[in-house]
């Protein structure tokens, strides 16, 4: 298929792909006596791949073990899972981080809404940014 139909079909721009094969996430294709790409019909799959794993949080160089073999178009099956794994264990920290990040927050703005009465609002930000480590 021609990049313009293949652009329409994956909801990608044609420059976007035309990026993703200068990276090598997608086969390189060689161009018809037209001038045309022509692209299999595979390559709508991995570009699906990178789109929802780029929504995931994978960087491209993550990507490449999450596509299929260039030369095979076959996945290869442990990479594809210790990279999965990798990034569910990068989320599970991040998501711990948000809850720690948070629980702090939610305690500075409990303390900046308890503040002694007649407490200016200056005092008030001295008196609990000195009792906090943010």
């Amino acid at each position: 298929m021609k990049i313009g139909e293949l652009a329409q079909m994956s909801g990608l721009s044609a420059s976007r792909i035309r990026f993703y094969e200068a990276q090598g996430l997608i086969p390189k294709v060689e161009r018809g006596g037209n001038g045309y790409r022509r692209y299999p019909p595979q390559v709508l799959q991995s570009l699906n791949i990178i789109r929802l794993a780029q929504q995931a949080g994978f960087s491209l160089e993550e990507l490449k073990v999450l596509l299929p073999d260039a030369a095979t178009g076959e996945f290869k099956e442990d990479e594809l899972i210790a990279g999965l794994t990798r990034k569910v264990e990068q989320i599970e920290a991040m998501q711990l981080q948000l809850a720690q990040n948070k629980a702090r927050l939610l305690g500075v703005i409990d303390d900046i809404r308890t503040r002694p009465e007649g407490m200016g609002c200056g005092a008030n930000a001295e008196r609990v940014m000195g009792k906090r480590d943010l």
